[in-house]
């Protein structure tokens, strides 16, 4: 309990799983909590002070999964190990604290998700922002950057999505930050700029940071400091996988905030449904750290135009069977960059380095594969690759087909791979061979029938003959033991066997454990080169799985150009395309210097949401590297994506869902440019129709005139559709919808001009609202519309005589008899319900 108490006072705010034999202990505190957290059973060890000592345990061989399901948790914890062999302690056995296991550290493959990025963030504060600096363990990854205001630091927060976050605990921070899950506050020493450098200095061996690209970064410098410390602090062990440092410039990237990544549903859908997301589509990797780069891709569309479009032509050198191929290939591939991430951690276990073997053994095919591409970026891609056929024919004369599980037990190395470890599994398991062969031989040369050989564990091998055959024992036999009835022997031939055999398994087994250990030293050595090629395979997987999206689902590639436009023809949503069943309705969008806005009006459920979200994700796309869904698209110079799509109150700071909707319209209004693209849907539908109304105006027009972004403006003020007379660079277009009888048709078609009717009690009526809702609604609006400043109650039976009007729309005047009369022709004729709608429309626009 000494060592306990002394190994918890290092570690008091982490769980400590404490080595007695073949459990891991919790005692006090730790054990209640592990004991309410695991579902296992607390109980109690000896007793302290007259009081019992409240304890839980885990079996030492399945920690993993009670590890597992900790982090999930958001706990951290200490693993205290016994050092050294049991057999051979003197007294109590040493035990130290080996590794802390936190959310952001975990490098077991057991303990991570396969096909998301394991971030550990730190974040610095000072009066010129905010510095932020964060690695993945499991992928050697050291990155920094600063941002300059908290609506920036949110939206980096969101792009990383860290699973564990290092704060200083003297900084009021944002809301943003103190709701991140995994959040661990440290002293303010521990985010020191000077510190920080000095140590980032000692860990890669430079004189200075000018290398990394991280001159004049102080706040993120010194969130680096305190990141590497705290790396250092748990996992106790060197990091040859962290070889360097690289900074990141928002000037790189297409900017998206928080709220674009959230309304756009990039990589999170509010139902939990991955397969809904813009990811969920894209994603055809068929390896995890393929999974995990286009993630990263995805996260961060790049304004590099020779870089995007390197990956265009990679991609069409993939498209068809070539891509498939190269697929087919990479199907047998594990998941190498966090396999040599545990290498270099020296926790690498025998089934990794099988993985990394058989993987490696596939890289002469994939340049087979890969022969014929006619891309740039895939030939650099094969430099990176490299050779590595001697590692891999060397692993594979080292480790076996199949090893187990874990090392300890023994078992992995191949059989003829070293002669001194064949000679001690020879000993050990052909020892009761030779002992059933020397007793045949001793009885034959003695002539005693009932000599035995045997063996305790206290004397250890013995020759056994009675006492009445005792005189015959050769002189050569020396007495160990004298039993009742039996004397026992023991020979110079028996004893090497015995010293031989007694020690062969735990011989072996060290003999093992030291090859293991060469085989990683071997490996850590070549690191650099084997990093590179797993970062090659995991392009190569995104790439030919962008190639594969392209082809199966028709997309092209996208046109990058120096004007200001985006153009695009026929293009398509490519979630809602997806997870349709009816054919998707394909719309054009043109804005360009001189067309910089489109009021978009059309009833609910029309597709305004969607195809001003199809048109953002096409160029959001384009900036990805990917091919977009669109017969064509032409892009001109893009900066950021703004989206001020739906809203929620945010009660966690007290707003309102109009405060929120305010909120993120200042975040557009003050930061678009002349090269934004911005979507704002329904402005001012959060208060007072004129109040609304006049805000919807004011943004519209500061967006069209001062700003001069690229504005999709969806609206249901009609009022706004007369913009388009007072400002050239802003037009109208609708999504259509037709009406027949009591039905109501969403065409989903973008047509010039505004609409003419909002179809909203007919929407209402396909919700599900009781039909007298409907009617009253009616009344109330014949009411209005007749210029009525109220409007007075009304008989049942007018009310029914309203109910049973026919209405075109809500804007509409009652249909003149002949349309009437028509109408009713079509209801007894044998039409088509299409060519019945088609008749209806062109009725309409007589009307």
């Amino acid at each position: 309990m000494r060592q306990f108490f002394a190994a918890k006072a290092e570690h008091p705010d982490v769980l400590l799983f404490f080595r007695m034999g073949d459990f891991y202990e919790l005692f006090y505190d730790d054990a209640r909590k592990a004991a309410r957290l695991l579902d296992i059973t607390l109980t109690q060890r000896g007793n302290s002070a007259g009081a019992p000592i409240p304890m839980a345990g885990v079996p030492y061989h399945a920690a993993e999964g009670y590890l597992a399901r900790l982090v999930k948790l958001g706990e951290s914890v200490a693993i205290c190990e016994q050092i050294g062999d049991p057999a051979l302690a003197k007294g109590l056995v040493e035990r130290k604290v080996v590794r802390i296991v936190t959310p952001g550290t975990v490098t077991d493959e057991a303990l991570l998700e396969e096909r998301r990025d394991n971030l550990l963030l730190a974040i610095s504060a000072g009066r010129t922002g905010y510095g932020l600096a964060w690695v993945d363990l499991t992928a050697g990854r050291f990155l920094l950057c600063e941002v300059a205001t908290a609506e920036a630091l949110a939206a980096e927060l969101a792009r990383l999505q860290p699973v564990e976050t290092l704060v200083g605990e003297d900084v009021a921070w944002p809301n943003v930050v103190t709701s991140l899950p995994g959040l661990r506050k440290r002293a303010p020493w521990h985010f020191d700029g000077e510190t920080g450098r000095r140590e980032l200095c000692r860990f890669f061996g430079t004189r200075d940071l000018s290398g990394f690209g991280a001159d004049g970064l102080a706040l993120a410098i010194g969130a680096a400091g305190a990141l590497l410390g705290y790396v250092e602090d748990t996992q106790k062990a060197a990091l040859p996988h962290l070889t360097g440092l690289a900074a990141e410039s928002a000037a790189e990237t297409i900017a998206l905030d928080a709220a674009t990544r959230r309304n756009l549903e990039l990589d999170w859908h509010a139902s939990g449904n991955r397969d809904v997301t813009l990811l969920g589509v894209l994603d055809a990797s068929v390896t995890p750290m393929g999974a995990r780069l286009l993630h990263r891709w995805l996260n961060r569309p790049l304004r590099d135009r020779t870089v995007l479009r390197r990956r265009y032509h990679a991609i069409g050198a993939l498209l068809g069977d070539a891509g498939e191929r190269l697929r087919d290939e990479l199907r047998g591939i594990g998941d190498l960059e966090r396999i040599l991430a545990r290498v270099a951690l020296r926790s690498a276990r025998p089934r990794d380095l099988s993985t990394l073997r058989d993987g490696l053994a596939r890289t002469p095919a994939l340049r087979e594969r890969l022969a014929g591409a006619d891309s740039p970026l895939v030939d650099a891609l094969l430099d990176h690759l490299g050779e590595h056929a001697d590692t891999a024919a060397h692993l594979a004369r080292a480790i076996v087909d199949l090893p187990p599980a874990l090392q300890r037990d023994g078992g992995v190395i191949r059989e003829g791979f070293d002669a001194e470890l064949d000679e001690l599994r020879q000993l050990s398991t052909n020892a009761d061979r030779f002992l059933i062969d020397l007793e045949e031989r001793e009885k034959a040369a003695t002539g005693i029938a009932t000599l035995k050989v045997g063996y305790n564990r206290v004397h250890g091998y013995y020759i056994e003959i009675s006492k009445g055959q005792a005189d015959k024992a050769p002189t050569h036999y020396t007495r160990r033991q004298t039993i009742k009835g039996a004397e026992r022997y023991i020979t110079e031939e028996l004893k090497g066997f015995e010293d031989k055999v007694l020690s062969a398994r735990e011989r072996s087994l060290m003999r093992e454990r030291a090859l293991y250990e060469e085989l990683l030293d071997l490996l850590g050595e070549r690191l650099g080169a084997l990093k590179s090629a797993a970062a090659a395979i995991a392009e190569l997987d995104v790439l030919a799985a962008l190639a594969d999206r392209a082809h199966a689902l028709d997309w092209s590639e996208p046109e990058l150009v120096d004007a200001a436009c985006i153009r695009i023809e026929r293009g398509r949503h490519p979630v809602v395309e997806q997870v349709r069943d009816d054919p998707f309705e394909p719309n054009d969008l043109d804005l360009s210097d001189a067309r910089r806005m489109l009021v978009v009006t059309g009833p609910n459920m029309g597709g305004k949401s969607t195809y001003m979200r199809q048109n953002a994700l096409i160029v959001l796309l384009a900036h990805v590297g990917s091919y977009v869904p669109a017969s064509r698209a032409t892009i001109g110079t893009i900066d950021r994506i703004f989206t001020r799509i739906g809203a929620g109150d945010d009660l966690s700071r007290g707003q309102s869902t109009f405060m929120v909707e305010m909120s993120e319209t200042a975040n557009i209004l003050h930061n678009a440019t002349a090269h934004s693209l911005v979507l704002m849907d329904e402005i001012g539908r959060g208060t007072s129709t004129y109040d609304g109304l006049a805000l919807a105006q004011a943004c519209a027009t500061h967006l069209a005139a001062t700003n001069r972004a690229f504005t999709l403006f969806a609206t249901h003020y009609f009022e706004l559709t007369r913009l388009p007379e007072q400002y050239d660079a802003i037009a109208n277009v609708h999504l259509d919808a037709v009406e027949y009888g009591d039905q109501l048709v969403f065409m989903h078609a973008v047509k010039d001009g505004p609409a003419n009717r909002s179809f909203g009690l007919q929407v209402a009526a396909l919700a599900g609202l009781p039909k007298p809702v409907i009617a009253e609604a009616r009344r109330v609006l014949l009411a209005l519309e007749s210029g009525a400043h109220e409007v007075p109650a009304a008989s049942a039976a007018a009310t029914q005589a309203v109910a049973s009007t026919p209405q075109l729309g809500l804007f509409a005047p009652p249909m003149p008899s002949p349309v009437e009369e028509a109408l009713r022709a079509v209801d007894g004729d044998e039409l088509s319900p299409r060519a019945a709608l088609d008749l209806v429309y062109r009725l309409k626009k007589m009307l």
